[in-house]
């Protein structure tokens, strides 16, 4: 889950390369549709996560209720693949028709496509030191190959990338391949896009598609202003795409209510590959409280089904610019089955304490707003986002002096990371040492909004703790 794939050539930027925005008839840009396929479990499936870790390109992505995926192809001839979009890693690979994931769960290969290298004339051999290693002890193995790629009407030719023989899940951690181009600084190199950059979108949580659009910017998709913020590096390398989190706070019908721990400012993982958000434990602890969030006895949080449809929020300040997320954004549903006492059905919360992990914005977060990846110059610009816009406006991702045309640089944000501890590290504050957030304690005080005990009293057969699905994973990082 870094970026440091790209590290060594970013570096190389001059110091005042600045993110720049310039309108073109035709921008170089490569737009990629994004699509969301429902998946019945997300909680269960970020928990098997997270123990692992203007030219522009514009592509389509599919909606998985919390997993997004863009169509690919690779080879002459084309070998479509279905492919999960993960802006917390920095690979991409794929798997053989006779990986051992393949063999043992074939659904999910026919489903998401496999990659035959005998079967393309352009296909070459790179080495063969392909090796994912995960949290939990299990790995992925295989060869370094280069072949054409074909991605939002674009082509790429010798696109490097991974294929997995030996294989037991499609997620990616790390390699330990040497630093080689990824997918939008190969992009860069063929001429495709100006800039090491691209934007997404993902759109809200009942829209079936969003897009990334490498190289550019669409200003349709966003309210208001970009507004730039810097990445922090951990131990002075440029690793993940972290920003600071100064404050989160709740609107209902009683007002709002603004949570200030010590556990702020947090430094935040964006990370499209994760379906829920994870706070630092304090906020979820108040949060989970004023909500009224009930635990099942694995710690899961759950809220009536039927609050979606209510005017709260939850907001995040980063500095200065705020993003709103609606609870209708928060709430996930994970199947019939799963009530409460009083009948009502539980959808899942999609804010979870991070523990002793890093703090994660997911796509819980991520659907509100609207984001930009600024890879050459380590910087992300914020909006909030537009939701189910038809519209576009593209303009292409320069390299220059100019500022971003209706972006701002925020004033003074907050930097320096100053330690870790529980919920991952902290920026500008102490550790809180408050511990995993407990479940038996905050069950006992948890009650629904009409007065029952709000505990889930059934659990659907489906809430099996499930990896990610598809071929490989399209990391963009």
């Amino acid at each position: 889950m870094k970026y440091s794939w790209w590290c060594a050539a970013s570096l190389a930027a001059p110091a005042w390369a600045k993110l720049t925005l310039v309108p073109r008839d035709a921008p170089a840009v490569v737009e990629m549709s994004t699509e969301r396929n429902r998946i019945s479990n997300p909680v269960a499936r970020d928990q098997t996560r997270r123990m692992k870790r203007a030219n522009s390109v514009q592509v389509t992505l599919d909606n998985e209720q919390t997993l997004y995926f863009a169509n690919v192809s690779l080879g002459t001839p084309k070998q479509d693949l279905r492919m999960v979009i993960d802006t917390g890693s920095s690979d991409l690979w794929v798997n053989a028709p006779n990986s051992t994931l393949c063999e043992n769960k074939k659904n999910q290969c026919q489903i998401s496509g496999t990659y035959d290298g005998s079967s393309s004339s352009t296909y070459k051999y790179v080495n063969p030191y392909f090796n994912i290693t995960y949290a939990d002890g299990s790995q992925a193995a295989g060869e370094y190959a280069s072949d054409t790629l074909h991605i939002g009407g674009a082509t790429l030719k010798d696109f490097e990338f991974g294929i997995g023989y030996i294989s037991s899940s499609p997620a990616i951690v790390q390699t330990s391949h040497s630093t080689y181009n990824n997918l939008p600084k190969a992009m860069v190199d063929s001429g495709l896009i100006k800039s090491n950059a691209y934007s997404l979108w993902l759109n809200d949580l009942d829209a079936n598609t969003g897009s990334i659009l490498f190289g550019g910017v669409n200003t349709k998709k966003y309210h208001g202003s970009l507004q730039t913020l810097p990445i922090e590096p951990i131990r002075g390398i440029y690793a993940e795409f972290i920003i600071a989190l100064t404050a989160v706070a709740m609107t209902n019908s009683s007002g709002t209510t603004t949570y200030n721990t010590q556990a702020l400012p947090s430094a935040v993982l964006l990370d499209s590959g994760s379906s829920l958000s994870y706070l630092p434990n304090d906020i979820v602890r108040l949060l989970y409280n004023d909500l009224d969030v009930a635990l099942d006895q694995s710690g899961n949080g759950y809220l009536p089904c039927r609050l979606a449809s209510e005017d709260i929020k939850v907001s995040f300040t980063f500095t200065s610019p705020t993003i709103e997320v609606s609870m209708s954004e928060l709430l996930l549903d994970v199947g019939s089955g799963l009530t409460f006492n009083n009948g009502d059905r539980a959808c899942a919360f999609g804010i979870a304490p991070a523990g002793n992990s890093m703090a994660v914005l997911g796509d819980t977060f991520l659907r509100s707003a609207y984001v930009v990846y600024d890879l050459a110059n380590h910087e992300i610009s914020l909006a909030k986002t537009n939701f189910n816009s038809t519209e576009d406006h593209i303009v292409e991702i320069g390299t220059g002096t100019n500022a971003v045309p209706s972006a701002t640089a925020v004033n003074n944000p907050v930097t320096s990371v100053a330690g870790e501890g529980s919920g991952g590290p902290r920026i500008g504050g102490p550790h809180s040492g408050t511990g995993v957030f407990s479940a038996a304690t905050a069950a006992a005080t948890t009650t629904s909004k009409g007065g029952a005990v709000a505990r889930p009293t059934a659990m659907p057969g489906q809430l099996a703790a499930l990896g990610m699905v598809g071929a490989g994973a399209l990391l963009v990082l």
